[in-house]
Parts: structure tokens; C-alpha cells; sequence
């Protein structure tokens, strides 16, 4: 479908023709909690060597933060962060979270530089089922991105079309915020939704998640964790994130097996 898509449009990504896109069903499955630590909290001046300690400490993936001081009020990293990590020779999946308006010619830059999951907010493109068409068709895992006060109801006209769903737990554009408690309730409305439509979709919280509260997070339907500063912040990054799976061993994980890679 993506790649009629494609060719009844003439669209193209990143200067190149739409590459057709494997079915859902030969993803390789997860059936496990996965941990994906936010660089925009790491040290800079050493981020390759960051991004190789996280990941041998126990980290799943690398969330990678991406804002346009017009979207959101900060300025971050651009494609060419991520395609340096890949060269430095980061091989673990790259979640790359678009905090950016407009979206779509963004996608294909970052999927160019070797990102594996491309997420957006709806509010961020004029076309939600284009946009996350053509993260499919450009070779990435697609998703989108809820803001605290961002109601849901436009995912259930996507869900087909989605492999990750991404509750921010604080208002977006800078690290080291509070978890806002309400969204343990869109957590669990979410987790419904997911369980409910059939698809393998992964359910991903961000924002003042640690292990003080990672538990009570997983209990309301969360499988897939970004944490920034709580990670990075401390001294001993396997013994943070050691804690963090002990406390999510304590939960049974939700829903069905969803896709990793």
C-alpha cells in the first residue's frame, strides 16, 4: 500500500524514490520492558562515548530529541548528530522524537541518518496519515507523540499505520521536569485503545521517569521508558538502570508482544 502510495503520488524522501516497506508481521518481536535513554541530557563533548556507556550498561535504545525553537521553546540536534552516532558506530536502534513543525521533509533526512523509530505530534503536520506514511515508506518504525493535554482521539484513526504511541508525562522543550500524575490516566486509556485494536504497538512514556516511579508507570500500561536525567545525571549508569529493571520485574508486561526493531 505504501509503495502505491508513493508512486500514484510521486512522493519522494529525501531526494529518493520511497523504498516499500516490510509487513508488520516480519518485524523481529520484543515481548519485554525496554529502557531508551534521552541524549539530550548526556555530555555533549563526549556523546558517542555516552551513548556506547548507556547502552553497555543496559540500555535498549537511544532517544534522540529533536526541537526547532519554533515547535517547542529550545533548540537541539539535527540529522547530522544522528548519522555521526551511526558512524562512531552506534548500532542499537535510534528513536528519534520530532519536536519540530513542519515534519514531513525532516523525516527522510533522519531516516537518511540511520534512524529506526521516527515519532511526531499531531498538531505538528497538516496530514497525520501522510506524515506517518511516509516514515513507513522511508524504512522507520512510525508513531506519534501526545502532549499532556493532547486528547487521543486522533489515534484511532491511525492505528494501522502506527508501531509506537508516545504519552509525554511533561509539557516538551527541556529535560529534568516533574512527571505530571494525570498521565497515568491517558496511560491506561492508551494501553486500552492499543490492546483493544490488535496491533503491535509500543507504548512510550517520556518525562520525570525514574525509579522512584517507573513501577507505578508500568502498572498503568507503559512498556517502553525514556529517561534522561535520571540516568545520566547519576554516577553509575548500570547501577541506575539495574534498579529500574529490578522495579519493572515487579510488573508483568502489558498487552502483546510489539515490535523492537
Amino acid at each position: 500500500m505504501l509503495a502505491s502510495f508513493a508512486a500514484t503520488t510521486g512522493l519522494t524522501l529525501g531526494g529518493r524514490a520511497a523504498a516499500p516497506v516490510a509487513p508488520r508481521s516480519g518485524v523481529r518481536m520484543a515481548s519485554k520492558y525496554t529502557i531508551a535513554p534521552s541524549i539530550l541530557s548526556a555530555d555533549f563533548a563526549r556523546l558517542g562515548e555516552e551513548v556506547e556507556n548507556v547502552l553497555a550498561a543496559g540500555a535498549d535504545t537511544v532517544h534522540f530529541d529533536v526541537m526547532d525553537n519554533h515547535y517547542v521553546p529550545n533548540l537541539t540536534i539535527g540529522p547530522m548528530v544522528c548519522s555521526a552516532l551511526r558512524k562512531y558506530g552506534i548500532e542499537a536502534p535510534i528513536d528519534v522524537h520530532l519536536m519540530v513543525s513542519p515534519v514531513d521533509k525532516i523525516i527522510g533526512e533522519f531516516a537518511d541518518a540511520g534512524a529506526s523509530f521516527i515519532t511526531f505530534h499531531p498538531e505538528a503536520t497538516e496530514h497525520v496519515d501522510r506524515s506517518l506514511q511516509l516514515v513507513r515508506a522511508a524504512g522507520c518504525k512510525s508513531g506519534l507523540v501526545f502532549n499532556p493535554a493532547t486528547s487521543l482521539d486522533v489515534l484511532k484513526y491511525v492505528m494501522d499505520k502506527v508501531d509506537i504511541v508516545l504519552l509525554m508525562s511533561v509539557n516538551p522543550g527541556f529535560g529534568g521536569q516533574k512527571f505530571i500524575p494525570g498521565t497515568l490516566d491517558k496511560l491506561r486509556e492508551a494501553r486500552k485503545m492499543i490492546d483493544e485494536s490488535g496491533f503491535d504497538i509500543s507504548l512510550e512514556i517520556d518525562g520525570g521517569v525514574g525509579p522512584a516511579n517507573i513501577k507505578e508507570v508500568a502498572e498503568a500500561g507503559a512498556d517502553n521508558f525514556v529517561a534522561g536525567s535520571a540516568i545520566f545525571n547519576t554516577e553509575d549508569y548500570k547501577a541506575t538502570i539495574d534498579t529500574m529493571r529490578a522495579e519493572l520485574a515487579k510488573v508483568p508486561v502489558p498487552g502483546k508482544e510489539f515490535a523492537l526493531y
